[in-house]
Order: structure tokens, then C-alpha cells, then sequence
């Protein structure tokens, strides 16, 4: 734990028991709809929230709940490569070099078909950034 976060969750099971039911909801739609969209990514807490990866960071859930992330309220949906990814205007860029985020304050509001594109996006977008990095060692 450090000066900045008053909790240090031991793991995801913690994370979830700590969330207030609304925010818990959202994140476990959130959740399911990346697990289902691509079953071979591998989820780890990294700032006491849920990243997910493959090669690299690709996605995380980040709740108000946890108020080092300086939401107010909802949970946000962070994409590491938003930057690269043909959204039409969807997700919020604005003061971000990278990272890319929609945040949402119910679970109606989660657009699945249009998430699920979003998230294979980045899945592509992390295969291209493996092999351009592996090519480079060889």
C-alpha cells in the first residue's frame, strides 16, 4: 500500500467485495464482455484495479470507487492503445498521448456490438505491436 491508496486488495475476489453494488454491476458486465470477447486474455490487478493482457496491457476497469483514478462516479472502461483505435468519436482522448476510456454510470448504457469491436481492435492493435517488436529482435 502506498501514501496515495488506502487499500491494497489481495485479489480480484477483494477487489469486487469492496465495490458498492452499482459500480459492482457495471464491472462485472464490463468483465464478462472482455472475458467472452477474447477468452485467451489474462486479467491481473495492477493499482488495485483490473488490467487485462495478452502480449501487453491492453484494457482495465477502473470504478470511482477506487479514487486514486480521480473519477467522480461510473466506472471507466481504459483501453492502453486507445489512441490507435478507430472509434468515431466514441471514446473520450482528450489529454491523453495513449490511453483512450468511456466511463459509464449503469450497466444500460454499455453498447456491447460496439465494445466488442472496440476491444478487437486492441487485440489487433497489440498483435501488430508483438510482431513489429519481435521482428526487430530477430
Amino acid at each position: 500500500m502506498n501514501k496515495f491508496q488506502k487499500v491494497d486488495f489481495k485479489s480480484i475476489d477483494d477487489f469486487l467485495d469492496y465495490l458498492p453494488e452499482e459500480e459492482l454491476n457495471i464491472v462485472q458486465r464490463l468483465r464478462s464482455l472482455i472475458i467472452d470477447t477474447v477468452p485467451e486474455i489474462k486479467e491481473r490487478l495492477a493499482y488495485n484495479v483490473p488490467f487485462y493482457y495478452r502480449h501487453y496491457r491492453l484494457l482495465y476497469i477502473w470504478p470511482s470507487a477506487i479514487p486514486w483514478g480521480g473519477l467522480k462516479s461510473g466506472v471507466s472502461l481504459g483501453f492502453c492503445y486507445g489512441a490507435l483505435i478507430v472509434d468515431g468519436g466514441y471514446l473520450n482522448k482528450t489529454d491523453k498521448k495513449q490511453t483512450a476510456t468511456k466511463n459509464f454510470k449503469n450497466v444500460k448504457e454499455i453498447d456491447v456490438f460496439l465494445l466488442r469491436d472496440l476491444i478487437y481492435q486492441s487485440t489487433e492493435i497489440d498483435n501488430a505491436l508483438f510482431k513489429k517488436k519481435r521482428n526487430k529482435t530477430k
